[in-house]
C-alpha cells in the first residue's frame, strides 16, 4: 500500500492508426504475456473485420460499444460493525471505461470458437447493439446494485 496520498495517473499514448487512447487501452487489455504486436494485430483485424461486417466507422462502433457496456453503478464491500454490506457506488468514468474494456475482452475470450480476432469482433458488434455476454454483465453489476440499495446510506 502506497504512503502518497494521491496515486500518480500514468499518461497513455495515442495508438498509431486510430489515434485514440480507447483503442490503446483495449490493445493493452488484449496483451497476454507481453506479446503487444499480437494483441495489435488481433484488434486490426477485428477492427477490418466490423467495418467489413458492419459498413461503418469502427471507431465509432467501438465507442458506442464500449458505452453500451459501461455501468453506472456497482457494489463495494463494506464492513459495519461485525457485518459486510454491499453498499451501491456510483462508477467514475475512468473505472466505468476500464470495466467495459475487461467484459468486452473476457466474454470475447469465452465464446466458442479459435479464432480470437473473430470473437473479439463479433463481441464489439454484439456489444454495439446492446446484447452479448458483456451487456449481460452489466445487467447482472445494475440488478445487484438496485437490490442493495437498501444499504446505500452506508456509502464511505
Amino acid at each position: 500500500m502506497s504512503r502518497r496520498k494521491i496515486t500518480k495517473k500514468r499518461i497513455i499514448t495515442q495508438d498509431s492508426i486510430y489515434n485514440s487512447i480507447l483503442v490503446t487501452m483495449l490493445i493493452n487489455r488484449i496483451l497476454l504475456k507481453g506479446k503487444k504486436s499480437l494483441a495489435q494485430h488481433i484488434f486490426y483485424e477485428a477492427m477490418k473485420n466490423i467495418k467489413e461486417s458492419s459498413q461503418q466507422d469502427p471507431l465509432e462502433v467501438l465507442k458506442k460499444a464500449v458505452l453500451n457496456v459501461t455501468p453506472v453503478v456497482e457494489v463495494k464491500s463494506r464492513r459495519v460493525g461485525g457485518a459486510t454490506y454491499q453498499v451501491p457506488v456510483e462508477v467514475k468514468p475512468d473505472r466505468g471505461n476500464s470495466l467495459a474494456l475487461r467484459f468486452i475482452i473476457k466474454s470475447a475470450r469465452n465464446r466458442p470458437g479459435k479464432n480470437m480476432i473473430i470473437k473479439l469482433g463479433n463481441e464489439i458488434l454484439d456489444a454495439y447493439n446492446n446484447v452479448g455476454n458483456s451487456v449481460k454483465r452489466k445487467e447482472e453489476i445494475h440488478k445487484q446494485a438496485d437490490s442493495n440499495k437498501a444499504f446505500a446510506s452506508l456509502r464511505f
